[in-house]
């Protein structure tokens, strides 16, 4: 595997881009968000209904980049050690000893679908693996895998038998991803892909592996981030306050803003969009841009918004029209 340099970190993003694309039809902005935040070290939360594609797409993501993935169906009863694992009694040599039986979180790409099924006790089962890489269970702390990648899927709030994540959680995720139903076009050439004699997911290839992946995302943060655009994020996320702006629709409609975590992933993120479009610097457009899904899931609406119909995007569509 030929090793990968920022000169060449463009065409590698492609390659995998383009391999993911022969198999998920009508997503391409939802593949390239969840590669980018992939490859900044973060983790993506996707919110749209069932069927969709989002299994797919991970299965895909691991036979590109070559890595195991690990899906958990979220549910009412599900058990934190279900995700973590357990220790359990092993009595097979004579002597009674308790072994640690991995559970699913120790894989490279963990799918978490319709994370918002379970139990917010389970739910932070995931916090220490999103954030620290680790899970202890007992008194014993285990290592993940290095890339570790979470993608996790929602139902929109207002589905029945929901349970809204705690804002500690949704914080350790990068980006939140919204999947949209696809065109009339593109549903009729995902039913021929998926209908037919070949389902498609064999037509994926790897074309880069895990040393490759961990490589990209060290180069992504030698990218060179001027202060001027790095106080354009910092501006951003701290008008998401409404004691500390004068921005109309936010003294009206968020109830909290987002914390340093948003500016770290604005900023990270944007290293990567510079990378794969050619640039070695970050660009106020690209802050622009990755401003989206890095906050519109660390902007709370009070009931006003709810009341007028306002979104997330709506705010941050306000912030970016004024913050300069």
């Amino acid at each position: 595997m030929e090793q990968v340099g920022i000169k060449n970190f463009y065409s590698s993003y492609m390659r995998a881009e383009e391999e993911i694309k022969k198999v998920i039809i009508g997503q391409d902005s939802v593949i390239k968000y969840v590669l980018i935040g992939m490859m900044a070290g973060g983790n993506v939360l996707l919110e749209g209904m069932p069927g969709l594609g989002k299994t797919r797409l991970i299965k895909a993501i691991g036979k590109v980049f070559d890595l195991e993935f690990s899906r958990i169906q979220f549910t009412p009863d599900l058990m934190p050690s279900d995700i973590t694992g357990a220790e359990i009694i092993d009595s097979s040599k004579g002597n009674i000893d308790f072994v640690f039986k991995k559970g699913p979180v120790f894989s490279s790409i963990l799918l978490a679908d319709e994370i918002n099924r379970a139990t917010p006790k389970t739910q932070s089962a995931l916090l220490q693996a999103m954030e620290e890489k680790r899970v202890t269970v007992g008194n014993k702390t285990y290592e993940l895998p290095d890339p570790f990648f979470v993608l996790a899927t929602q139902n929109p709030l207002e589905t029945e038998g929901t349970y809204p994540l705690p804002e500690a959680q949704l914080d350790r995720f990068m980006f939140k991803v919204n999947i949209e139903l696809p065109d009339i076009e593109a549903i009729s050439a995902i039913v021929d892909l998926t209908t037919g004699d070949d389902s498609g997911e064999e037509t994926a290839v790897k074309v880069l592996d895990r040393e490759s992946i961990v490589k990209m995302r060290k180069i992504s943060r030698s990218v060179l981030v001027a202060d001027t655009v790095k106080k354009m994020a910092i501006d951003i996320v701290s008008n998401t306050y409404s004691d500390k702006t004068d921005i109309k629709m936010v003294k009206d409609y968020v109830k909290c803003g987002a914390g340093i975590r948003a500016v770290q992933s604005i900023i990270l993120s944007s290293k990567v969009k510079a990378l794969i479009e050619g640039r070695y610097n970050v660009s106020f457009e690209d802050i622009k841009e990755m401003a989206y899904p890095s906050l519109r899931h660390r902007i709370f609406l009070n009931f006003n918004a709810f009341s007028d119909k306002v979104k997330e995007d709506d705010i941050i569509e306000s912030l970016l029209s004024r913050v300069k």
